[in-house]
C-alpha cells in the first residue's frame, strides 16, 4: 500500500447543531485516525438548542425533551457519559390541554394526536359538540383509502374524523409539533403511522384500540396527547448534551464563528471549503469528504455552483420560524392550577399563540420551591408575522395569553425571549419523494452526505440519527477508495 493511501482522511463537518455534532462524534467513534473538522458560524455549539440559567431557573430556549420510543438519543446519551443524567417527566401529571371557547380543557384520555383509543373520555368532553363527537365515532364506518399518492394531514383527519375533531384536536396538537400549515402537510413525511393503521386495520379507531391491547399496560399508554411518559431531559438541561458531545471531540477540531463562503471539488478529488473567521480572513480547507449538517437553504447556496438541481430540490423545502417567551412567576401569582404539562391553541380560536409549556410543572429542578416557568411560542407558518414583533410586543403577548387563560397576575419575575427564525423545515406535500431526489442527486458527489432536520424528521432523535447515518456513510466511501 503507498503512502498516500495510508494518509488520515479528513472531513469537514459544516454545521454545529446536533446534527453535525452527531456527525462529528460518531465520524471520531467510527475512526480515531480520522481528521475531523468542525466549522460553525455561530458563536457557540448546538444550533437551536440552548440552555440559559437566571436566578435559580433552568430555561430551554428551544426543545426541552426528546423522545425514548426510538434508541438514537437515548444511545448517544449513553455513549457520552450522560444517560444516568435523564430525568423522565413528572408521572402525577402526564396530559395535555386544549384551549376551547378561552378555557384549558383536557384532551380526552387516550386521543393520540389523531387515534382515539378510548371512546368513553370522548363522549364526555367538553370540547366537542354532540354532533362532533358522533362524526367522530363514525370514524369507525369510514372506508380506507385506497388512492396511492401523499394526503395532507388535514384532509387525511377531516376525512377520517370530522372537520370539527380536526379543527378542535387535531390541528392544535400537529401545530404544537410542527408549527406548520396542516392543509399542506405532508402525512406520510410527518405521521406515517396514521397511514399505515388505515392501510392494516382500515381506520384510526381500529387502529388505535388494536395497539393499545397489544401493549403492556402501564400509566403511559392512555396519556392525552402525547405519550409523555415517553420523553426525557437531561438534569442540566440539552445543553449539557451539546456539551458531553464537544467534549469528545478531538481537540482543535471545532472551530466556531466561521461562516463557510463556498465549496468546490478539489484538482485531485476531494473538496474544497473556504471560510472565513470573525477577522474576516479567509482560509482554504482541502478535504476528503464533507457533511453538510446546515438548513438546506444554506446548503443550496453552498451546492448551486456544483449541481444546480440538487440545489434547486434543497431550496424548495421551506421554513417557518417560532419566537419563545419564557416567563417566571411565583406560584401565587397563577389562580390555574397548572394540573398538566401545558396546552395548545386551535386556529379556530384566533389567539396570537401557538402553545404553552408548564416547564417547571413537566420536569424537576426548572424553577425554584413557589416558582413557575411557563414558556409561550407564537408564529409558525400560519401566524409568521407575529413572530417578528418586537421583544416588548412578543413579551405583552405572551403576559396577556397568560393573564387570559391561567388567571396570570401581576408583573412576571422575568422574561426571557428567544427568536428561531426559519429553523423549522415544512414537510409539505411531496416531500418524501423531494427527499429521494435530494438522495440520488448526492450519491452522485463521492464524498458529500447531508444532514440535518430537513429530511427525515424534525426530532432530536432524528437529527441525530441523521447525522451519525452522515458519518456512517462517508465512513464506508473513504474505506471503499482507500
Amino acid at each position: 500500500m503507498n503512502q498516500i493511501a495510508t494518509l488520515p482522511k479528513r472531513v469537514v463537518v459544516i454545521g454545529g447543531g446536533i446534527s453535525g455534532l452527531a456527525a462529528a462524534h460518531r465520524l471520531c467513534e467510527l475512526d480515531p485516525a480520522c481528521q475531523v473538522t468542525l466549522l460553525e458560524a455561530g458563536s457557540r455549539l448546538g444550533g437551536v438548542l440552548e440552555t440559559a440559567r437566571r436566578d435559580g431557573f433552568l430555561i430551554e430556549r428551544s426543545a426541552d425533551n426528546f423522545i425514548t420510543n426510538v434508541p438514537w438519543a437515548v444511545d448517544l446519551c449513553r455513549r457520552v457519559g450522560l444517560s444516568d443524567q435523564l430525568l423522565p417527566t413528572r408521572s402525577e401529571q402526564r396530559n395535555a390541554m386544549v384551549v376551547h371557547a378561552g378555557r384549558l380543557e383536557r384532551v380526552p384520555q387516550g386521543f393520540m394526536l389523531m387515534a382515539p383509543a378510548r371512546l368513553g373520555p370522548l363522549l364526555a368532553t367538553p370540547i366537542l359538540s354532540p354532533w362532533g363527537k358522533l362524526r367522530l365515532l363514525g370514524e369507525y364506518f369510514v372506508p380506507r383509502r385506497t388512492e396511492s399518492e401523499d394526503e395532507s394531514l388535514a384532509s387525511f383527519a377531516r376525512r377520517r374524523l370530522g372537520r370539527e375533531a380536526f379543527e378542535r384536536i387535531v390541528q392544535p396538537l400537529v401545530g404544537g409539533i410542527y408549527a406548520a400549515d396542516p392543509e399542506r402537510l405532508s402525512l406520510t413525511a410527518t405521521m406515517p403511522r396514521f397511514v399505515e393503521m388505515e392501510r392494516r386495520w382500515g381506520g384510526l379507531i381500529r387502529g388505535a384500540r388494536h395497539e393499545r391491547s397489544s401493549e403492556t399496560a402501564d400509566a403511559t399508554s392512555d396519556v392525552a396527547g402525547a405519550r409523555y411518559g415517553m420523553f426525557v431531559a437531561p438534569r442540566d438541561g440539552l445543553a449539557s448534551l451539546v456539551a458531553a458531545i464537544a467534549a469528545r471531540l478531538p481537540e482543535g477540531s471545532v472551530r466556531l464563528g466561521t461562516r463557510v463562503e463556498s465549496l468546490s471539488r478539489g484538482e485531485q478529488g476531494g473538496w474544497v471549503a473556504k471560510y472565513s473567521g470573525n477577522d474576516g480572513v479567509a482560509t482554504t480547507l482541502e478535504c476528503d469528504a464533507v457533511i453538510l449538517a446546515i438548513g438546506a437553504p444554506d446548503a443550496a447556496r453552498l451546492l448551486e455552483p456544483i449541481d444546480n438541481a440538487l440545489a434547486g430540490e434543497l431550496a424548495a423545502i421551506e421554513y417557518a420560524g417560532t419566537s419563545i417567551v419564557s416567563l417566571a412567576f411565583r406560584r401565587d401569582q397563577v389562580t390555574h392550577p397548572l394540573d398538566g404539562f401545558g396546552f395548545v391553541v386551535p386556529a379556530i380560536e384566533k389567539r396570537p399563540i401557538l402553545a404553552g409549556s408548564f416547564s417547571s410543572v413537566k420536569f424537576a429542578g426548572r424553577a425554584p420551591q413557589d416558582t413557575v416557568l411557563i414558556r409561550v411560542f407564537i408564529g409558525g407558518a400560519l401566524q409568521s408575522e407575529l413572530a417578528e414583533l418586537d421583544d416588548h410586543r412578543l413579551r405583552q403577548i405572551a403576559l396577556d395569553e397568560l393573564r387570559s387563560l391561567i388567571g396570570a397576575r401581576g408583573e412576571p419575575l422575568f422574561a426571557d425571549i428567544a427568536r428561531w427564525p426559519r429553523s423549522m423545515p415544512q414537510y409539505h406535500l411531496g416531500h418524501c419523494q423531494r427527499v429521494e431526489r435530494i438522495e440520488a442527486a448526492v450519491a452522485h458527489w463521492p464524498g458529500l452526505a447531508l444532514a440535518g432536520n430537513a429530511y427525515h424528521g424534525v426530532g432530536i432523535p432524528n437529527c441525530i440519527h441523521s447525522g451519525e447515518m452522515a458519518a456512517e456513510e462517508i465512513n464506508r466511501s473513504m474505506k471503499a477508495e482507500g
